[in-house]
């Protein structure tokens, strides 16, 4: 076995494995180990450190790991020691059972998925004999710990790795805080340091990974990193004119419209485009919400139901059943006909769907991260160029077109992410920030695995060697008082917290496993009539303006409980759009979109029509003045043109309503509607001497803030500063309104 990696004829990892694995690997065909995988072994053999292994799609990251963590398994006569394998998704876990069964079988090493759909006998049978390599999602090992607390000293006491797949899934969401408690808690459970396994193949700050594995570890976490080994990639941005729907004419009474005469002739053109390109092949088509994935897929299967093909395009997305879910994945992987799956992010993991030819983006991509994890999933097969087509639709500009159709924003911002893509960086997952909805899940979920705890105990565990230590005493003191109020919690006169009857009854609930909600969107009501619902990322504040369904709306209040906001219409202003993508954009997003602007010599990968609506964008960019101009006046409104992400224009948007302005996050800039730049720039003035407790009470303001699964048990300080710290850059806002402030106007 030769490696070009090793530099040498032999490769000193490869006899480094258990001599079982090798006849494994000289079975499979294989002529040497990969660069990820060569690496690994040496590090992961002895079990003896943390270990973060990043790499491409396809680049061979669970062999990499697997290879040693098995050979030090095999180092027994009888396999004793166990592998606990954490995956987000229970498909990843199947996918990840039926790679390993046929491996590990052949070396008499145990394999056990864990979660709803595997049997209590499989269950029982890992129980008696806590060997081997358990699968497992965070909400089920949550139940084990809440379930069999009393026990786990015995299942776990021959741990000798806690492996981490998709590590960047994780990293600055509640559920990534739950995973850092659980493996903070087998540590305490075992009564010693686990050796970690982080596995990703999108990873944008090492270091920020690092310290999400192992927060304050005494030895530096090692640092495989892997690249794409120069792989070709071609990538085409395809514009398109907004159209109208083909409905103008009457319809017959009782008669209903098809698909076809209901959406925008600018989809068909679309989905014409998508279906002469695609159809014979496989492939991924990522529209950006479900409701236009469904509408893809209806287009895309009547193509070939008029042409007499049978049908190759099949949706998926987190509402559709579990097994119309599989019926996608399976015509997918089977590979013995042509199939296309129109998905929103479900997709995006690492599931094993067989190679596909191409990634077709409608509309801007979500994040560079996103767009790079799609498109690693083409051109997987050796010599095949991973091959991406994004399709941008603009709307036809008239008198009164926004600053956001005027730049041609979603059609720039593809552009400038897939140069961010071709020049390697992608965003660095969010950390830090307060995350109490899950530091309340985790205290009610460490009294039940103990019989109760004191309040000692709890910060002990979960501030001091835990994940929370941004919340101080005052703040962890207030949280156990409200979950005291609520009879969550009950303390006995020693001093040992259990649950209350409440926190019993949530407790017990298989729903309580889960950190997350996953009813995640508000229903959007215009008087007693629903207008349908969308995922809210943004403030939501009384007053504002926005976009839903086609038509301007004015917010008139806010249900955060019940996930409603009330709207009536509104003529005025041009409001952000609400269109259900969710998608949050990064500063350096926002600053490429600048320099693609700025510059003037024509972008290799767009078509004749998508160049002519760039070069539209650059003309007025250049006749505004923002090149260098920050503060102008378009229409009714002042523009402040921040060119940064949403986290800080949102920060700034609320910053601007608490002083009496009607103010809205527009992409590039937020739009004040003012008659003229003297009050805004009074209003900046202002908030550039904010005091902390001025800044603090602005957040009143914002009425959904409510936002994780946990937060209705928080007192409301406590919630307002986690919504500002997870979703507002109140520091930059601030610095933002001393530089505009002083900006001259246009």
């Amino acid at each position: 076995m030769s490696s070009p990696v090793s530099g040498s004829t032999e490769s000193r990892s490869f006899d480094l494995l258990d001599e079982r694995i090798r006849r494994w690997i000289w079975r499979e065909g294989w002529t040497e180990l990969r660069d990820a995988q060569e690496r690994a072994v040496p590090a992961l053999i002895e079990a003896d450190r943390d270990v973060i292994i990043a790499a491409a799609t396809a680049a061979g990251k669970t062999e990499a790991a697997f290879l040693p963590i098995l050979s030090n398994l095999l180092r027994d006569a009888r396999c004793v020691g166990s592998v606990l394998y954490v995956s987000p998704l229970k498909a990843l876990i199947n996918d990840q059972w039926s790679r390993l069964e046929q491996l590990c079988e052949s070396l008499d090493i145990p394999v056990t998925g864990w979660h709803g759909d595997v049997s209590a006998g499989r269950k029982q049978r890992f129980l008696k004999h806590s060997a081997g390599v358990l699968l497992i999602t965070p909400e089920s090992l949550e139940a084990l710990f809440v379930n069999r607390g009393a026990s786990l000293a015995a299942i776990f006491s021959t741990l000798r790795y806690v492996v981490v797949d998709e590590l960047h899934a994780f990293i600055g969401a509640e559920r990534g805080m739950q995973l850092q408690s659980l493996m903070a808690r087998v540590d305490h459970v075992c009564g010693r340091s686990v050796p970690r396994v982080g596995l990703s193949a999108t990873l944008g700050d090492m270091q920020l990974a690092a310290r999400f594995l192992r927060a304050r570890a005494k030895r530096p976490v090692e640092i495989i990193e892997s690249g794409s080994a120069g792989q070709e990639l071609k990538v085409l941005i395809k514009g398109f004119v907004e159209t109208g729907a083909r409905l103008d004419f009457d319809l017959a009474p009782g008669e209903r419209p098809a698909l076809e005469d209901d959406v925008p002739g600018s989809t068909l053109e679309v989905a014409s485009q998508i279906y002469r390109a695609l159809r014979g092949s496989n492939n991924l088509i990522f529209p950006n919400s479900r409701r236009l994935v469904e509408n893809y897929a209806s287009l895309l299967r009547r193509a070939c139901e008029r042409d007499g093909y049978p049908n190759e395009f099949w949706p998926h997305h987190g509402s559709l059943s579990k097994e119309l879910r599989e019926e996608t994945e399976r015509a997918l992987k089977a590979g013995d006909r042509p199939a296309s799956a129109v998905c929103t992010t479900t997709l995006e993991l690492g599931i094993d769907i067989g190679a596909v030819k191409s990634v077709a983006q409608i509309g801007p991509p979500p994040s560079v991260a996103s767009l790079r994890q799609r498109l690693g999933r083409s051109g997987r097969r050796k010599g095949e160029a991973a091959i991406l087509r994004c399709y941008c639709v603009e709307a036809e500009l008239r008198d009164d077109s926004d600053l956001s159709d005027r730049l041609r924003e979603g059609l720039v911002q593809s552009i400038a992410m897939v140069r961010l893509l071709l020049k390697r960086w992608f965003e660095p997952p969010r950390a830090g920030g307060l995350h109490p909805s899950t530091l309340v899940q985790q205290i009610l979920s460490i009294i039940a695995e103990r019989g109760g705890a004191t309040a000692s105990d709890l910060w002990q565990t979960l501030v001091v060697d835990g994940p929370f230590d941004t919340i101080d005493k005052p703040t962890f003191a207030a949280i156990l008082r409200s979950l005291g109020g609520r009879d969550l919690i009950v303390q006995e006169q020693g001093g040992l917290l259990l649950h209350g009857v409440a926190g019993e009854r949530l407790v017990n609930h298989y729903a309580f496993y889960a950190s997350f909600s996953s009813d995640d969107e508000f229903s959007v009501i215009a008087g007693n009539r629903p207008l349908g619902s969308l995922p809210v990322s943004h403030p939501l504040t009384p007053g504002q303006s926005i976009i839903f369904a086609g038509q301007r709306w004015r917010v008139e209040d806010v249900d955060a409980e019940k996930k409603r906001v009330f709207v009536h219409p509104d003529r005025g202003g041009a409001p952000p759009v609400f269109d259900g993508a969710g998608a949050r954009v990064h500063d350096e997003v926002r600053r490429e979109m600048h320099r693609v602007l700025a510059e003037t010599e024509p972008v290799a990968f767009l078509d004749a029509r998508a160049q002519m609506l760039l070069d539209e964008a650059r003309r007025y960019f250049v006749s505004s003045n923002l090149a260098t101009q920050s503060v102008f006046v378009a229409g009714s409104s002042v523009m402040l043109a921040t060119w940064s992400g949403d986290w800080l224009n949102d920060a700034l948007v609320v910053l601007l309503r608490a002083q009496g302005l009607d103010a809205w996050n527009q992409g590039p800039a937020v739009s004040v509607r003012a008659s003229g730049t003297g009050t805004v720039r009074d209003a900046l003035q202002r908030i550039a001497t904010m005091t902390p407790s001025e800044t603090t009470a602005a957040l009143q303001t914002i009425q959904n803030v409510d936002n994780e699964k946990w937060d209705w048990t928080l007192p409301d300080d406590v919630k307002r500063a986690a919504y500002a710290s997870l979703r507002l850059d109140l520091a930059g806002a601030l610095a933002e309104a001393r530089r505009l402030a002083v900006a001259e106007p246009a």
